[in-house]
């Protein structure tokens, strides 16, 4: 029985070997004499220098001869083992080669001749073997080998000692799978000792070194990455504060929310707690609205007459009187839902974002239907669209407001209200019939208004019962209703300075006088000259005013500074003066020339002072519109002169000579009157040196020769310390 001997070969080399007997053997063709023409035979000589691969490169160094030629016989059983030669280690001819096949110039580009016929015996019988039952096809194998200078010098300059493997011997996909088991072994201690051979005795030394540097390195990387840890948050953190500023930066801010600003707009509020009664001095307003309001109560009640629902109401007036309140008013008197927008809100540095919040706004309103919805400043949103190359964008938000309010589809029982200080700055488109088709004005209230608006504010405080909010009222025209509430806001602080119960009289004429001249000046100190000039100044406008027929009744006289002034006489009118007749003009001009007609008579022509500039500025004033506008003078007609400038020099010069005639009438009948009623002229500039401020009851009694039994009330908040 004879045993055959067992050869082990790993399956990858097998492969390779097989693959590679027609790639890498072909790269070292021997020439032949008898297939290569001689004149390329030292062409040929050089191309073929590069050495074979042995069994030990093929992993089967372990076969023998005998072996290895059966195995060549079984596997290639037309080729003869002597036409191929894998001798360990020397090299032999071979027949194998590689046809490279591209174009019919790539042989001589390659080999540097060019190629003969015959010079390169390749048979289809030694092509390699793709089949799985090791049959022979003819097939043509392709090899291209390219080597690049870069790539082999990288290889060279590795750090690896291992030989570098040949090109196509083993795949690339396995490489990785073949050497991963080649990295370098771990050194231990001990193995290091016999290394740097270390004594005995040194040993214990060197272990204990290596170890506390080894704990010191690992304490310095630890440092280390807790120093990169806490540098990476504080990055970070920065990195946020930055991104939440450039946020909060104007031009640069990105806003991911394109409903933001709108949240009060978008959830509807019910106004169930303002109704009409809230609404005061504004009785026209309110009865223009009160259709509307039936018309969200009771639909049908119109509808069944072929009546529309009105879209839009627009409140226009001064600001402070009361529109936003009114249109809360109209929600709650309906009871229903109010929407609430402010026109800058759809005003956006974005392109789209204000038509987008539009159509938000709308369809929230049309799902909550019937609602109000109400735009204030809608001058803002909805001004005159104008051509722009600086704002090419920005007429998409009216645009769309435009198509809300009367497009092609319709706005079933949504009632839009807007409110505006310029109606005049407001689109045509906007304003026209469809869109709003009512348009409401809120006056400033009169005499009447405000005393309701006074009586409605006083009920909220503490105040004293003798108050006579008509008083007030009379005493502050052209107030609004903010104004009104500022006024019975400020003697409610006053009051609670002065450590009183209640608020009098005395607190609101403070209030008043604070907001329309200004706080006191206490820290003026004035001489006593001053104060005697100023005293009969303000006396000279009580005396003409008090005597000539149609001026004002006095309401308060005082020489305690304000503002700019350092005294003044406040009148009162009895009602509201819608008009003015020729002789209230008049008295009006002789009121202002009696204080610089009182320091001429008192102290004498050389010694009157600047103090009625502002005087002769409102009697010049009258004076000229009397002239130019009020068709009140004889010789130029009833003619006005908008412009002076566009006038010929003529008719300007008569203007300005009918001008300074009626000033000069009215100086001289001031003068005339003082001087009749010198005596009161002098009494009542002496009250006001003791007592500093007048009220009306204090000014009638010491012109009717009467004496006062004490200081009037409201003199005592006017005493200052004045250094005489």
């Amino acid at each position: 029985m004879s045993v055959q001997p067992q050869v082990t070969v790993p399956l990858s080399h097998l492969i390779n070997a097989f693959q590679s007997l027609g790639s890498v053997g072909t790269r070292k063709c021997s020439t032949n004499k008898a297939t290569v023409n001689k004149e390329h035979a030292p062409v040929a000589e050089q191309l073929c220098t590069e050495p074979l691969w042995s069994l030990r490169d093929l992993g089967l160094s372990d076969l023998g001869k005998q072996q290895l030629d059966e195995l060549v016989k079984d596997v290639f059983p037309q080729l003869s083992p002597q036409e191929v030669s894998v001798s360990c280690g020397q090299g032999s001819k071979n027949t194998w080669w590689t046809s490279h096949l591209s174009t019919h110039t790539f042989y001589h580009n390659k080999h540097g001749f060019p190629h003969v016929s015959g010079s390169i015996p390749f048979s289809a019988k030694h092509s390699s073997l793709l089949t799985s039952e090791l049959q022979i096809w003819p097939v043509w194998f392709q090899s291209r080998g390219f080597k690049t200078l870069s790539n082999k010098t990288r290889r060279l300059q590795s750090g690896f000692d291992r030989p570098v493997e040949p090109e196509g011997f083993t795949p690339s996909f396995m490489k990785g799978f073949l050497t991963r088991d080649k990295s370098a072994d771990v050194e231990s201690l001990d193995s290091l000792l016999k290394i740097k051979n270390i004594p005995d005795g040194q040993q214990d030394s060197f272990k204990r070194g290596f170890a506390e540097g080894f704990l010191k390195a690992q304490t310095l990387t630890q440092r280390t990455q807790e120093s990169l840890r806490r540098t990476r948050l504080i990055l970070l953190v920065l990195l946020l504060v930055g991104i939440y500023g450039i946020s909060k930066t104007p031009f640069l801010s990105v806003r991911f929310r394109t409903t933001s600003g709108l949240d009060s707009a978008v959830d509807p509020v019910q106004m169930k707690n303002v109704t009409f009664d809230h609404v005061k001095g504004v009785e026209e307003a309110k009865n223009e609205l009160q259709e509307v309001v039936e018309f969200l109560k009771n639909p049908q009640k119109f509808t069944v007459l072929g009546g529309k629902l009105p879209k839009g109401v627009l409140l226009v007036g001064p600001p402070g009187t009361g529109k936003t309140l009114l249109a809360r008013a109209v929600a709650g008197e309906a009871e229903v839902p109010f929407y609430y927008a402010s026109g800058s809100e759809f005003d956006e540095m974005f392109v789209g974002v204000g038509a987008s919040r539009i159509r938000n706004l709308f369809r929230e309103a049309k799902a909550n239907a019937p609602c109000v919805i109400f735009i204030d400043e809608l001058d803002s949103v909805g001004g005159k669209r104008i051509e722009s190359p600086m704002h090419p964008y920005s007429r998409q938000t009216i645009n769309q407001l435009l198509a809300e309010m009367d497009g092609f589809k319709t706005n079933e029982g949504v009632i839009i209200i807007g409110a505006t200080n310029f109606p005049e700055a407001l689109d045509n488109a906007l304003i026209r019939p469809g869109r709003f088709d009512m348009q409401v004005t809120v006056p400033k209230p009169d005499i009447k208004g405000r005393t309701e608006i006074l009586n409605w504010y006083l009920k909220k405080i503490k105040v004293d019962p003798d108050i006579e909010a008509k008083v007030i009222a009379r005493g502050t025209v052209g107030f609004s209703g903010a104004d009104l509430e500022n006024l019975v806001n400020q003697a409610a602080l006053k009051a609670a300075v002065d450590e009183k119960d209640m608020v009098s009289m005395k607190e609101l004429e403070f209030a008043k006088d604070k907001i329309l001249m200004g706080p006191e000046r206490r820290s003026a100190v004035i001489d006593k000259k001053n104060k005697e000039i100023t005293a009969f100044h303000e006396s000279g406008h009580a005396i003409v005013a008090y005597y000539t027929k149609d001026a004002m009744p006095i309401n308060k006289a005082t020489i305690m500074p304000r503002g700019p002034s350092l005294g003044h006489v406040s009148m009162l009118p009895e009602n509201d003066r819608w008009s003015e007749t020729r002789s209230q003009l008049l008295a009006q001009m002789d009121v202002s020339m009696g204080g610089r007609v009182a320091e001429e008579i008192q102290f004498g022509p050389e010694h009157i002072t600047t103090g009625a500039s502002s005087d002769f500025d409102a009697a010049t004033k009258i004076a000229k519109m009397m002239v130019t506008r009020y068709g009140m003078c004889d010789k130029l007609g009833v003619m006005t002169y908008s412009d002076m400038t566009e006038q010929s020099p003529e008719t300007q010069a008569a203007v300005e000579q009918e001008v300074r005639q009626l000033l000069k009438e009215s100086y001289e009948r001031a003068k005339a009157l003082l001087k009749s009623h010198a005596k009161e002229h002098k009494s009542l500039a002496d009250a006001l040196l003791m007592y500093e401020t007048l009220d009306a009851k204090d000014i009638k009694m010491v012109l009717e020769g009467k004496t006062l039994e004490s200081t009037p009330e409201s003199s005592n908040t006017g005493v200052c310390e004045i250094g005489l």
